[in-house]
């Protein structure tokens, strides 16, 4: 644990780190790169938004009842909850705190069209981003721990959540990009029952840590139209020590992708350059080889396409609980960086999503 002047010298490292790859520390759920004003859609313009012909999974199963059957059973589940891979059993309808910290009730953080996402999520008008509070993974690194850990949010009605992705619609964003939606799956259904009756038509981003239930997954199969999960680690020993135990993580996670993967599909960007059906995978490289890359990118390669659409991404940086863990206590390197790039091609892998080489 690091005190006094020695952790303010971390800190400011953390933010000039940041601060040099165009993002900031968080506040709000929201890095400071994210905070600029972008340009609100014009009056009449929110079918410019998507494709003309393009209609989201999801308004098929609303229009034959489905959707607000399967929220509503997700729902009931809730009252011993088993919708993440924890099955903690809390009874959340009656109030009491899963081990994701949430009851029944639904938070969010903030809502907002996002710049920060992969370009075919973000276009022109930004992708529509909500945040939820709370998380079942519970990262130890995690930059949004506030929210994910901290209880950053607010009580949100099923119905304000509707109006909130009307809203994000009207803005003119591209999607609907739900973050960190596991625990809250009941309300995501039900929720967009309500919405689409309010007329949204924009596809639907699961942002996700990959760690998921198959069953659960099952049941949003023809609701969700684009896939975003993390692939974090790829040794169920590294993902005990820094995710709260999930030593299950890195099977889970396989069993989870290759599910979305048969339900979306490759992500192939349309003609406007924007996407509306896939699979991205997240991996974040980590220092000193804790997310063990070498092996999640060979997995990805011999399982999945080679045209799988994987972001590997270089922003790791020490906050919250990671500067008790030496390992990872430090942004990750140059070197390292190139060396997940070069394993990556290696592996075959040919829709490789790559950021700003980091600086160190």
């Amino acid at each position: 644990m690091l005190t006094g002047e020695k952790s303010r010298r971390h800190f400011l490292k953390t933010f000039l780190y940041l601060a040099a790859a165009g993002c900031g520390p968080s506040f709000m759920g929201l890095c400071a790169g994210c905070r600029e004003e972008k340009p609100k859609a014009a009056p009449g313009s929110v079918r410019a938004a998507v494709r003309a012909d393009f209609e989201p999974a999801y308004l098929k199963l609303r229009r034959t009842g489905e959707l607000r059957k399967r929220g509503e059973e997700l729902w009931a589940r809730m009252k011993r909850c088993n919708l993440c891979p924890r099955e903690c059993g809390a009874n959340r309808i009656e109030g009491q705190k899963g081990f994701c910290q949430s009851t029944s009730e639904l938070e969010v953080s903030s809502h907002h069209p996002h710049y920060g996402e992969e370009n075919c999520l973000v276009g022109s008008g930004g992708s529509g981003t909500i945040f939820f509070t709370n998380c079942s993974l519970r990262c130890v690194f995690c930059i949004n721990w506030e929210v994910s850990q901290g209880g950053r949010g607010r009580a949100t009605g099923l119905d304000a959540f509707a109006r909130m992705m009307i809203a994000l619609q009207e803005r003119g964003c591209h999607n609907i990009n739900i973050v960190t939606p596991t625990h809250y799956s009941p309300h995501i259904l039900l929720g967009l029952d309500r919405a689409a009756a309010m007329g949204l038509r924009l596809p639907l981003v699961y942002n996700t840590c990959g760690w998921e239930r198959m069953d659960v997954l099952r049941a949003l199969d023809g609701v969700v139209d684009i896939f975003m999960p993390d692939f974090k680690y790829s040794d169920g020993s590294m993902a005990s020590k820094y995710s709260s135990g999930a030593a299950a993580y890195p099977e889970g996670v396989k069993a989870a992708i290759l599910e979305m993967h048969r339900q979306v599909g490759v992500a192939r960007p349309a003609a406007d350059g924007l996407l509306y059906r896939g699979l991205i995978i997240r991996h974040l490289v980590m220092p000193n080889r804790v997310g063990g890359t070498k092996d999640v990118i060979g997995w990805i390669a011999a399982n999945l396409p080679k045209d799988t659409y994987v972001n590997i991404m270089s922003q790791y940086t020490p906050t919250y609980k990671a500067f008790e863990y030496e390992e990872i206590s430090r942004g990750i390197t140059r070197v390292e960086y190139e060396e997940a790039l070069r394993w990556a091609r290696e592996a075959g892998l040919t829709r490789i999503d790559t950021q700003r080489t980091p600086l160190l």
